[in-house]
């Protein structure tokens, strides 16, 4: 299963996941004017930043906002950074955040799971109920795929709707987290989670130990780090016995380079460092858990 690869990548590499959230004016120009196009460029990026951190890093996170944004060109950047993630047998996970239902999430399940736009693990959006998530189960159940459900976000406005109390006293993120997790338990790994996740963000930190407690054997993505606050002591309230969870980055690993006045051309070896810098904090911090 797929969850048991995760599980293994994290226990070799660390809890890291890169975030090729790649904007072209990320890449600098000097890089940039090589390519014939913004898309080319933006691969031709990627593909560096990837071959040098792949042995530190847990899995990449490929957010298909930024490459829609450039139309077509951008859509085969988006394409063929899937595709060499998974010649290098890398974890890709799309992030695509869909709510759907019925035939509509079927196409969007085959979009994902199958094809040119192909991954191992999709994100997606619970709020429209669990019917939305029905149509990506037999991608999980018989072609070892993933997914990492919203449960609590990290973003300002997560308290405007996850936040409410429900009847019973809860939030709306709690029941939600308690039925994603109950869903989850049909697709259990070896390694004891499932290959059914939750997104966590890491930035209200008072809530963790419930959170982990709740859902002690579900694996986790957890955004927020660096540029949106969380810190390694942060995620590390979230990650269990040393696994169970990957910590997001993105800008903060493909823009290191400008911290250096010479990291223009050295953009991939400065990403490197950045996650090297990221890993270490981490595992330091999830000592004390």
């Amino acid at each position: 299963m797929i969850i048991d690869r995760l599980y293994e990548s994290v226990n070799k590499k660390g809890h890291v996941c890169v975030g090729l959230d790649t904007a072209a004016s990320y890449i600098p120009e000097e890089f940039f004017n090589k390519w014939a196009s913004a898309g080319e460029a933006v691969f031709e990026f990627n593909k560096l930043i990837i071959d040098a951190t792949y042995d530190i890093t847990a899995c990449y996170k490929v957010q298909i906002a930024y490459y829609e944004a450039l139309g077509l060109e951008g859509l085969k950047a988006y394409k063929d950074t899937l595709k060499y993630l998974r010649q290098k047998k890398l974890i890709a996970i799309a992030d695509i955040k869909r709510s759907d239902i019925a035939d509509t999430a079927k196409m969007y399940a085959k979009a994902h799971f199958t094809g040119d736009f192909e991954s191992d693990i999709v994100t997606l959006n619970p709020y429209m109920g669990l019917d939305s998530i029905e149509p990506y189960l037999e991608y999980v159940e018989n072609k070892e795929k993933g997914l990492f459900i919203l449960i609590r976000t990290s973003n300002k406005g997560a308290s405007d709707i996850q936040y409410i109390e429900t009847k019973d006293g809860k939030k709306v993120y709690t029941e939600v987290g308690d039925k994603i997790y109950e869903l989850s338990k049909k697709y259990k790994g070896d390694c004891g989670y499932s290959s059914i996740g939750g997104v966590i963000g890491c930035t209200h930190i008072d809530e963790a130990e419930k959170i982990r407690k709740d859902l002690k054997d579900m694996f986790f993505l957890i955004p927020g780090y660096g540029a949106q606050g969380g810190k390694d002591k942060d995620v590390a309230a979230y990650l269990n016995k040393g696994n169970g969870g990957v910590v997001n980055s993105s800008r903060g690993i493909l823009l290191a380079y400008k911290k250096h006045e010479d990291g223009n051309m050295r953009f991939a070896e400065y990403a490197r460092e950045a996650v090297a810098d990221m890993k270490r904090g981490i595992e330091n911090a999830a000592r004390i858990y």
